[in-house]
């Protein structure tokens, strides 16, 4: 685990800066950061291997526990999740956007957009993956990536940034690329994250790599700096239309981390996540009105940390992490909530409530 502590001096930041905003208040904006496949144990992984000091996880003014089952399954895969998480509804496993008869199921994203609020999704998969897509499209197969791309060009999103390339090259109904009919719509599209940043106002389609980014940590500050470009741009077209934002972001490799019982690259994964919570929640401190929702959207690996050695009269035994499955499990999540709003979620509750008090707050219903 020496490489780990290395990631940790490079990637965590401790918490810090601007006073922390009221729990309590009008929610204007969420940004609602999701940890595919991210259990209580996968933070308990980045708190030990910190040594125990204070994470962005640790600023939470509020705490609660979701159940994550499927309208078909006890234990749910990203799709169903995904879909719980945006619309507050269930739906069987490997469905995006409709309910278990196969009704379209409008997410908050939709919701939002149908109100003329700005609306954003980052990621750090393809932007047709199974989170993100729960957020546009509608689709009884989350593997219909056409069908998932014509859906996200339909759903008139003002900021998109992760990869997905390869399927948005392909020909749509009107004759040419994906491409190229975000472009006639407005969209700057950006090819690189630089591209991206330089960008002065929305839409934009940040198309940034043919399928995934590259795995953490090599994929740079990636995440937390398209987290920040989305909120800038969603800001100022939230201050222009006088209408907050819906910004949902994903770390989607903690996810690909767990199935591989890489805890290498799971703890990196999990630094990059955390700086991303960071900078929303910086971005609370100085935006009144702005509630953060961070969550997951069912665990994967089945984590465990057991002592080194059964004898506890040892001043120090050592700990091990070890893996239940290469699969997804059904135990509750957490849910760590900071700024505006922050105090109307408590308890424990099912996936489809969180989303549902979450579209409450915002006037969403």
């Amino acid at each position: 685990m020496k490489k780990i502590g290395l990631f940790l001096v490079a990637l965590l930041l401790v918490a810090g800066g601007a006073a922390a905003q009221p729990a309590g208040g009008e929610v204007r904006n969420v940004i609602y950061l999701i940890g595919d496949g991210m259990g209580l144990a996968h933070v308990s992984l980045l708190k030990i291997e910190n040594g125990y000091a204070p994470t962005a996880f640790d600023r939470a003014q509020g705490v609660a526990l979701i159940s994550t089952y499927s309208a078909n399954n006890r234990v749910t895969d990203s799709a169903a999740a995904g879909t719980a998480l945006a619309t507050g509804a269930k739906t069987s496993n490997g469905t995006l956007g409709l309910d278990a008869e196969g009704r379209p199921l409008r997410s908050m994203v939709a919701r939002a957009t149908e109100q003329g609020r700005p609306t954003g999704l980052v990621a750090t998969c393809y932007l047709q993956h199974a989170t993100p897509g729960a957020f546009y499209a509608h689709v009884p197969s989350r593997g219909d990536l056409k069908a998932i791309t014509r859906d996200m060009l339909a759903s008139r999103v003002d900021v998109l940034l992760g990869g997905g390339r390869k399927w948005l090259e392909k020909e749509c109904a009107e004759g040419d690329s994906y491409l190229d009919a975000f472009a006639r719509r407005g969209y700057r599209v950006a090819a690189t994250l630089d591209e991206a940043e330089a960008a002065a106002a929305t839409p934009l389609l940040g198309a940034l790599a043919e399928e995934h980014l590259p795995q953490a940590p090599s994929r740079g500050d990636y995440l937390p700096r398209a987290a920040a470009t989305a909120m800038r741009l969603l800001d100022a077209d939230a201050q222009r239309t006088g209408k907050g934002f819906v910004l949902m972001v994903e770390g989607s490799q903690i996810d690909m981390a767990a199935h591989a019982n890489d805890t290498e690259w799971l703890l990196a994964e999990m630094c990059d996540f955390e700086r991303t919570v960071a900078a929303a929640m910086d971005f609370a401190d100085t935006h009144p009105g702005t509630l953060v929702v961070v969550t997951a959207d069912h665990e994967t690996g089945g984590l465990t940390m057991p002592s080194g050695d059964k004898d506890f009269t040892r001043s120090e035994s050592g700990i091990d992490y070890r893996y239940g499955t290469s699969s997804h499990t059904g135990t509750l999540l957490p849910v760590y909530l900071y700024g505006a709003g922050a105090d109307a979620i408590r308890g424990v509750m099912d996936n489809t409530e969180l989303a549902q008090r979450i579209m409450a707050l915002l006037g969403l219903e």
